[in-house]
């Protein structure tokens, strides 16, 4: 699995710009009129009135803080249309799991403290500072006074206090989010500016709760949070840098600038996220500028756009592993188990023998061409504190001879057709669970055909649009799994313990995939009380060995950040790190705070001319030419004949 009312449509299609002379009107209104209804018919959708340019971020936060009250943003905006390849699971942040969601709801609301977008060490967000009782059980937040909700209420210490108190008490609340939760003890609200959370035992992660807070006025209305969606009344109050105005599912979410958000508003006024079930088609629309961004890019998507006038490619590497998920006999906290998971992958020896029959290599250069490197441990290098790589006598290399080894060894042979059988005479036969959306997961999955084929195990690719159904029922023997990994392992590795189990066999869990195994949650419960950080790593790194040995997580390789904007619509936007990292899915808004829409060298908006205005251009000059008519005007672009 992938990690972390009233609507409207998408605007209508932005009018061509008129002609500068009324007497060339005249002369040609034949053509001008042809001229205007092609260019009517081929302009992108999705514009509006011309940007009008803001300061600097920095300036603008700083004159925030200087002034204490929200930075407002300009009159107009411009628009801007985000291909993503994942539809939405839930608007509802106590509930949402994938990381479209997740990324949304960093964008509609705040966190207690944020990640820097330099070196993701923890900064302030909703509240400004944090202390620590001695002994570690008390922890005390001050939240600022400069931040409102969209509706105009002011946030506080009791829209936290609700939040995590309501996670603590109701089991569909705690859903999505319940693991940073289950350590407190008591929550309080001790005035508007003051949150108190006392905890039942230390805990490490007291400055990185991935938690979105919620306004309370809002959410005490909700009944049943296991079932409440959060997408029925718009616009959905928040406190972010964003807005959601109207979500229309597996079509698109239309979010609009926060302009009272504390750090000051975000320069494009409208983002609109837009699913594309085919990325080949979310590449098109980039081409021609109906979408402004692309993520998730093929190699050959990525090399054909570095030539693309006005295309910029972003390759940088990720934070997200792409794993073999062995189905480990799927149960509930009770142990009651369900799903029908193949018996024969609960033999170590058939894990083991089926990861060292994948070529990570081969999946590094022929799936994605290098740009991923090959997997070892559960958390990417990117992270490189955390990073663990097993020992030599440990690693589980690309060896098909051991791999036959093991299976014999296990009571698995060959049969006179070259099948490998049991002991019953059963041939040995699995199916993956497979993203249909993804073009890597199907890849990948003809490689294993072939590799697990050689042995005699035969494979059945199951590409679906929704995996989460059968993999929440357990009903899977393997399945691609792929997760974003946080600057604080925390959240990654407790979805791995018995206490995400779901608490019945149809129930939502927080559980990735079924793992229930004494000795890995003994290594959490001390790594979470663990406030030394050398112990710390040294902990999660034994926690990533244990999950490595059992074999129910094997992970091939960490993707690259593979994603591309226009340059004639977005002037500029930070990656996260900034150094080199990625822009779609960071821990934080940064990317699409930032964003600084593209300004033309005249100064009125302009960008550079995108294809389908080109082709306009050219149709209109064809025009002028069949009837005679020579004119020499100076045309006035924006950037929004682009979008």
């Amino acid at each position: 699995m992938d990690t972390k009312g009233t609507t409207t449509d998408v605007p209508p299609p932005h009018a061509p710009p008129r002609p500068a002379r009324a007497r060339v009107r005249r002369l040609v209104a034949t053509g001008a009129t042809a001229f205007a209804l092609l260019a009517t018919a081929a302009a992108p959708q999705g514009a509006q009135v011309p940007y009008a340019a803001q300061g600097a971020k920095a300036a603008q936060e700083g004159k925030a803080a200087a002034a204490g009250s929200p930075v407002a943003a300009a009159e107009g905006g411009r628009s801007l249309t985000v291909a993503v390849s994942q539809s939405v699971d839930s608007l509802s942040p106590f509930l949402a799991g994938r990381l479209v969601s997740t990324t949304i709801h960093r964008l509609v609301y705040e966190y207690l403290t944020n990640y820097d977008v330099k070196d993701a060490r923890t900064v302030p967000a909703l509240a400004t500072e944090w202390t620590s009782s001695p002994d570690k059980l008390t922890w005390t937040y001050k939240i600022r006074k400069n931040s409102k909700w969209s509706d105009g209420k002011q946030a506080t210490a009791e829209d936290a206090a609700y939040t995590f108190n309501k996670m603590m008490t109701d089991e569909g609340a705690a859903t999505a989010n319940g693991s940073f939760t289950a350590n407190f003890k008591k929550v309080t609200a001790t005035d508007a500016e003051t949150l108190v959370v006392e905890l039942k035992k230390p805990q490490a992660t007291m400055t990185a709760l991935d938690v979105p807070i919620v306004p309370r006025h809002v959410w005490e209305k909700v009944g049943d949070f296991s079932k409440f969606n959060n997408d029925k009344t718009f616009p959905i109050v928040g406190n972010g840098p964003y807005v959601i105005t109207a979500y229309k599912p597996d079509q698109y979410v239309k979010l609009k600038a926060n302009k009272t958000f504390w750090r000051g508003a975000p320069e494009f006024d409208e983002l609109t996220l837009k699913y594309y079930k085919d990325n080949d088609a979310a590449v098109a629309a980039l081409r021609t500028g109906e979408v402004g961004f692309v993520q998730n890019l093929t190699p050959a998507q990525a090399k054909s756009l570095k030539s693309a006038p006005d295309i910029k490619v972003n390759d940088a590497p990720g934070r997200r592993f792409l794993a073999l998920a062995v189905n480990p006999g799927a149960q509930d906290r009770k142990g009651r188990k369900f799903g029908d998971g193949h018996p024969a992958l609960l033999d170590p020896q058939v894990r083991k023998a089926l990861f060292a029959a994948v070529d990570r290599k081969a999946i590094v250069d022929k799936v994605y061409q290098g740009h991923a490197v090959e997997g070892q441990g559960y958390i990417p290098p990117r992270f490189a504190d955390y990073h663990w790589q097993p020992s030599a006598d440990q690693r589980i290399d690309y060896d098909p001879t051991a791999a036959e080894k093991l299976l014999f060894s296990a009571g698995y042979k060959k049969n006179a057709e070259g099948k490998r059988v049991g002991k019953d005479g059963t041939p040995l036969e699995f199916r993956i669970l497979c993203h249909a959306t993804d073009p890597n997961d199907k890849a990948i999955g003809k490689y294993l055909q072939e590799w697990w084929g050689a042995l005699g195990i035969g494979l059945q690719v199951q590409c679906l649009d929704n995996v989460t159904d059968p993999w929440q029922a357990g009903e899977y023997d393997l399945a691609f799994d792929g997760y974003s990994v946080n600057p604080d392992p925390d959240y990654v590795l407790s979805i791995h313990t018995c206490a995400a189990l779901p608490s019945g066999p149809r129930a939502t869990g927080q559980t990735d995939n079924f793992i229930c195994d004494k000795q890995f949650d003994d290594l959490y419960a001390q790594q979470i009380v663990e406030y030394d950080k050398a112990k710390r790593v040294d902990l999660v790194k034994r926690m990533q060995s244990r999950l490595y040995d059992t074999g129910f997580m094997n992970v091939m390789v960490y993707p690259n950040a593979v994603e591309a904007y226009r340059t004639d619509q977005i002037k500029s936007i930070k990656t996260m790190p900034e150094a080199a990292g990625n822009i779609w899915g960071q821990d934080g808004y940064w990317s699409w705070w930032s964003a600084e829409p593209a300004v033309g060298d005249d100064g009125d908006g302009g960008g550079g001319s995108g294809p389908t205005l080109w082709i306009v251009v050219g149709i209109g000059v064809l025009l002028l030419a069949a009837v005679g008519v020579v004119v020499a005007m100076r045309r006035r672009t924006t950037a929004e004949d682009r979008e």
